[in-house]
């Protein structure tokens, strides 16, 4: 892919936003990172619900704020979801110390605040950066989606509409 391609998404609410989220998990395969980024209480977590739910993971997704990675296992035989939170590290070095590339093959790399820190993972990345509504509405969300890969350009594509829960 010769550059990256980005798309907008409006999501009018949290259902909506663990949706869209499902398409996402649908698409998902080892070796993906998936870059989250978006003020506080903007609706990562509640995305990061979405794409295990879509994944097929049953476990239940929280925020991985105190622990910081928090791995949830596939119940069958699709990749695991590693679910991690930026926020309180301090720079790649620490980043590093995650280990995350060691298997990064057979799982799918979350990253909530990880701008400028995860994007020499992999080659099949996804980033998301999540907006609040300009509007009263305190629910809806803009989704920019830039793909960093033919695969997720495609995936995106099949996106154009966010799924009605």
């Amino acid at each position: 892919m010769s550059a990256p391609q980005s798309r907008e998404f409006a999501v009018p609410t949290a259902d909506a936003m663990r949706a869209w989220g499902a398409c996402l998990g649908a698409a998902c395969r080892g070796g993906d990172v998936i870059v989250l980024t978006g003020d506080l209480g903007a609706g990562k977590t509640t995305l990061a619900q979405g794409i295990a739910r879509g994944m097929g993971i049953t476990d239940a997704v929280t925020s991985p704020t105190f622990v910081i990675a928090r791995t949830h296992p596939h119940p069958a035989a699709g990749p695991d979801l590693v679910h991690v939170d930026a926020y309180r590290l301090g720079g790649p070095t620490e980043v590093d110390d995650l280990d995350l590339e060691s298997d990064l093959a057979r799982s799918v790399v979350v990253v909530e605040w990880g701008e400028g820190l995860v994007e020499g993972l992999s080659d099949s990345r996804l980033d998301l950066v999540i907006r609040r509504s300009a509007i009263d509405d305190d629910e809806v969300r803009t989704v920019e989606a830039t793909a960093h890969s033919p695969r997720w350009a495609d995936a995106l594509a099949d996106l154009a509409v966010v799924p009605t829960p």
